[in-house]
């Protein structure tokens, strides 16, 4: 299985340690949220140079508060900083309450804007020239871009239909998070691999982030997901993905159970359309650590 973790920790020192280990214990990627260090793209370079062949991603950037322009040559900046291929970029319109509450921009048309956004960035990290005037985004690339000297894929962070078929026919996949089974092999699958085939693009990636916890109390796992991820409840999109997976909540969507049961349901994700495992490990009971520790183990079991 192709497994990866999430990014991020406390100090830089400590981010650089996270990536060495997650790369000796045979985890193929780390995947960083916008707000990791302030800026997930540093914290990405300082990994990427001490290692080898982890893929380090972004899970995901905004794309309303950065051009799409400066956003790839941000992108080109690491990608050749780091010094080998590895760096993906996950991206996303985020939410509504985000982007129109807290950075005051118009939140009218995230699908329109996200397809012209994906369509200026693609072109640009593929080393092409890009002349686009679109409603939302325009760029006119020539000698304002400097080429990556590895290949960068794009991945977008597509729930609805339109954002699938931008995912699967410009983007090279999608990275989600909180999709549970039903929703990626019913809604999510189907329409990204249709778009991807009918645009004769190679097979896109769907990278699947759930919360896992290897906990032989299920209902002890899932209440402790859904104390802490309370900021979901309120976010129409998550709302969305949630009901289209059959969960009413994020302790639902949770991957839970002893080691039987966590393995029988990863290699349903792959089964129903998943190509790798974003884990986000989060600890249940009294003991924080041997939770954490448990689940770490039986992942790094199935690595490879």
């Amino acid at each position: 299985m192709r497994i990866g973790l999430t990014g991020g920790a406390a100090t830089a020192d400590k981010m650089i340690e996270q990536a060495q280990r997650a790369e000796a214990d045979g985890f193929t990627s780390l995947w960083y949220a916008s707000t990791v260090a302030g800026d997930p793209l540093v914290a990405i370079a300082l990994a990427g140079r001490v290692t080898a062949e982890i893929e380090l991603g972004t899970a995901v950037l905004q794309t309303y508060p950065c051009h799409p322009l400066l956003q790839a040559n941000r992108a080109s900046s690491v990608a050749n900083a780091i010094g080998r291929a590895g760096l993906t970029l996950g991206i996303g319109p985020s939410h509504e309450s985000i982007v129109r509450d807290v950075l005051g921009m118009s939140y009218d048309h995230p699908g329109r804007s996200t397809e012209e956004y994906a369509t200026i960035l693609a072109g640009l990290l593929r080393g092409e020239s890009v002349d686009f005037d679109g409603d939302d985004w325009s760029a006119h690339s020539a000698g304002r871009m400097v080429p990556p000297d590895y290949p960068v894929p794009v991945l977008i962070s597509a729930l609805g239909p339109r954002l699938l078929r931008v995912a699967g026919q410009i983007a090279d996949g999608t990275v989600l998070w909180m999709a549970p089974l039903r929703a990626i092999a019913e809604h999510i699958a189907p329409r990204i691999h249709a778009a991807a085939q009918a645009a004769g693009r190679p097979s896109p990636r769907i990278v699947a982030g759930l919360p896992i916890a290897v906990h032989d109390d299920v209902a002890e796992a899932r209440a402790a997901q859904a104390a802490v991820a309370t900021a979901y409840v309120d976010m129409p999109n998550y709302q969305r993905v949630l009901e289209l997976g059959g969960a009413a909540n994020p302790g639902d969507a949770a991957i839970v159970g002893n080691e039987a049961a966590v393995t029988k349901q990863l290699q349903a994700l792959l089964d129903a359309g998943a190509t790798d495992i974003w884990a986000a490990i989060y600890p249940v009971g009294d003991d924080k650590r041997a939770s954490m520790r448990r689940t770490r183990e039986l992942l790094m079991g199935l690595v490879g």
